[in-house]
């Protein structure tokens, strides 16, 4: 087992953040929503960052924490501390949706909620095209970058199919391992260090 401090010096990966790329967490975040986590950034600008956390799904069902929706079988996920009481989703209809924003290619945010309602109800949505998630992550002008120099985040970047069928247990874990030996490093570190 490699040592705290051979852990920590990790380089700054080159990857820049941007629109449709992820931030994996480094082990040592031990805040409550971060912790582990993997986040789709659906914008990143000089006005600041937003993104969904596409790993931490609720154990609650989704007529549980959705309300005033068609019955619909599908996982909520917790997208972060921002706004924890609204209803934000990516899915992979694109222009079909009205109001959607193209985050990556063939994977879009956001659109017409009445819209969505009803295509829910007509079958149209399922597990493999549309995901839920209550609340999300933001960063102010320049945070984001502050944090990625203190290595707080690793950048990198999946496809619209990879983000789609992720297996949450499993995508922080795997997204470092694709980064590299250098980042698989953070991997073997203990979830919970008073366990080690």
């Amino acid at each position: 087992m490699e040592n705290f401090d051979d852990l920590i010096k990790i380089k700054t990966n080159n990857t820049r953040p941007a629109r449709g790329r992820i931030l994996i967490s480094e082990p040592f975040l031990y805040d409550y929503y971060f912790h582990r986590s993997v986040i789709l950034l659906a914008e990143h600008n000089k006005e600041g960052s937003f993104g969904v956390i596409i790993n931490k799904p609720l154990a609650m069902g989704f007529g549980e924490v959705v309300k005033d929706f068609p019955d619909f079988n599908a996982t909520v996920y917790l997208g972060g501390p921002v706004s924890a009481d609204s209803l934000f989703f990516i899915h992979t209809l694109g222009v079909e949706i009205d109001g959607s924003m193209e985050i990556m290619e063939g994977l879009y945010w956001g659109g017409d909620l009445e819209q969505i309602k009803s295509y829910i109800t007509i079958g149209r949505f399922n597990n493999d095209n549309i995901r839920f998630f209550i609340g999300y992550s933001g960063w102010s002008p320049n945070q984001l970058d502050s944090e990625l120099q203190r290595n707080s985040w690793a950048v990198s970047a999946l496809d619209a199919d990879q983000i789609m069928k992720a297996d949450p247990a499993g995508i922080w874990k795997s997204s470092l391992i694709d980064l590299g030996a250098e980042y698989s490093k953070w991997t073997n570190y203990p979830s919970d260090p008073g366990l080690n």
